[in-house]
């Protein structure tokens, strides 16, 4: 069996803070390629999720990373002692991406060309590739099958009388590839029985990584949805694993802040506790911006070393109540977002950007019949959020009062962090901003009551709100400042204030 990573970098624009080594506010082109490297080296970080989601790609990053850092990696073997792990654009979805998708998985046997010249040996660099928004076994099937019969198989086309591929072009390794599903909507990780079971059925990997989503839930359906979804899915995979008698290696999408899972270098160790049965966890750029190096490369290597504990795994009657749980919880929490919508994409628009990407807007709780509101993505979406004094953590919060005694019972359990979760992020309410809300967007009166009464609730439940060290006082401040400076059309001094705050939360969103 080989090594699986436990730390994954990721390429997320959360990062309020430049890093040192960036040309640019912006990271991009070759910049990734010295982040790539600084992830392993500096940080010791196992594995390197590159992106060919939403950007122009560069498909050549195994041959930068092998002739710019030459030493490191005759030391550390891409592959066998680091990892990469390319990301592809979703070809059902994302229709313009189609020939991105082609291109990249073109450039997978280009890297084993270029690692056996280099290391003077088979040395595979790239053999898994994760697909985002997958929905059904189908996609993940297609995906393996492309790259055996369209990338791979192409070696044995007959060119003219019985010259072949191959003697033009050499023989095409790897044979094959991994297909990592990346589950991101509701129904699908509901269904991620079906999904890991389908594929494994007509694939038979001999082990297999699954990746939760955990920023798009949460956008989507609300935070503490988010965490059951996951909760359910982690449960479902570890029951699998011991029907199917293979390894299963969960992978989780978490950023700094509560909503989008709270690791962050100083709470690394309720995110563990939280996540039992997780085998890999992201790490994504505020995580290794915003914080001290020297702490980030401590947390890494804790979470490195972490012994991977067995999770709850729920019956049925457990997995109903989770459901109802987290439908009682999207009916209460979509309506408000839906009627913030206008404020959330303005405000998103002036956070400063910290990657080159296409503009990628998502379609507010995927296919759901009602309601097709457009939010940008998740990580715009959050700091848009706290710009406004209102932490998304907290929306949706007073559907909880139709709890039974043996739903909460089963939430306290399996939500374990939730109080700490929803007290870090109660610090930065800003109960003026929702005059501000108003005024500038004409918000319903009606909605700007049931935040008031989700504020209301939290309290109720012994969360604080609005914190008493200077710093979440200045941010509350400074949210009023970045309204009042919008409301005045005086958008350059929003964008500071914007910035400032976003330092302040060692994180964009």
């Amino acid at each position: 069996m080989r090594k699986i990573p436990k730390t994954m970098s990721t390429q997320h624009p959360d990062n309020a803070r430049v890093p040192e080594w960036a040309k640019s506010e912006v990271i991009e082109g070759d910049d990734e390629v010295v982040e790539a490297y600084y992830s392993y080296m500096n940080l010791g970080i196992h594995e390197v999720m590159w992106d060919a989601e939403g950007k122009d790609v560069d498909t050549h990053v195994v041959r930068k990373l092998l002739s710019l850092y030459t030493e490191y990696f005759k030391e550390n073997i891409i592959g066998q002692d680091v990892f990469l792990t390319y990301r592809l654009p979703n070809p059902r979805i994302e229709g313009a991406e189609r020939k991105v998708f082609a291109e990249t998985m073109e450039s997978i046997p280009v890297a084993y060309d270029l690692a056996e010249k280099f290391y003077g040996k088979k040395v595979i660099p790239v053999f898994e590739v994760i697909l985002p928004f997958t929905t059904n076994y189908q996609e993940l099937v297609s995906v393996a099958k492309y790259y055996e019969k369209a990338v791979a198989g192409e070696e044995d086309i007959e060119l003219f009388e019985g010259i072949y591929v191959r003697d033009l072009v050499g023989e095409i390794y790897p044979k094959r590839i991994e297909v990592i599903p990346l589950i991101e909507d509701k129904d699908s990780l509901l269904r991620i029985r079906e999904i890991v079971g389908g594929y494994y059925k007509v694939i038979k990997p001999s082990y297999m990584r699954v990746f939760i989503a955990r920023s798009d839930p949460a956008m989507n359906y609300g935070m503490l949805s988010a965490v059951l979804l996951a909760k359910f899915a982690i449960s479902a995979l570890y029951k699998m694993k011991n029907e199917l008698g293979i390894e299963i290696f969960p992978i989780i999408g978490v950023g700094s802040l509560p909503f989008r899972g709270h690791l962050s270098p100083k709470n690394y160790e309720n995110v563990l506790k939280e996540y039992k049965g997780v085998y890999t966890f992201t790490i994504q750029s505020a995580f290794k911006y915003d914080y001290d190096e020297k702490e980030v490369k401590e947390a890494v290597q804790k979470i490195n070393e972490n012994k991977v504990e067995e999770p709850r795994v729920f019956d049925e009657h457990e997995e109903s109540l989770l459901k109802k749980i987290v439908e009682n919880y999207v009916s209460s929490y979509q309506p408000i977002i839906e009627a913030l919508a206008p404020a959330i994409n303005f405000i998103a628009l002036n956070l400063p950007r910290r990657r080159a990407r296409k503009l990628h807007i998502s379609l507010f709780g995927y296919a759901r019949s009602t309601g097709k509101v457009t939010l940008p993505r998740a990580i715009s979406f959050v700091g848009a959020m706290y710009t406004l004094g209102i932490p998304p953590e907290i929306i949706g919060l007073s559907s909880l009062s139709k709890l039974s005694e043996e739903e909460w019972d089963f939430l306290k359990e399996n939500y374990i962090m939730f109080s700490h979760d929803l007290n870090e992020s109660g610090k930065y309410v800003n109960l003026d901003a929702l005059e501000y809300l108003k005024e500038i967007w004409n918000i319903d009166n009606e909605v700007i009551n049931k935040i008031k009464e989700d504020v209301k609730y939290a309290e109720s439940i012994g969360i604080k709100i609005g914190g008493n060290d200077y710093e979440s006082k200045k941010h509350v401040l400074l949210s009023s400042l970045a309204l009042l400076a919008c409301k005045e059309k005086k958008y350059d001094e929003m964008k500071e204030y914007i910035k400032e705050m976003a330092l302040i939360r060692k994180s964009l969103g």
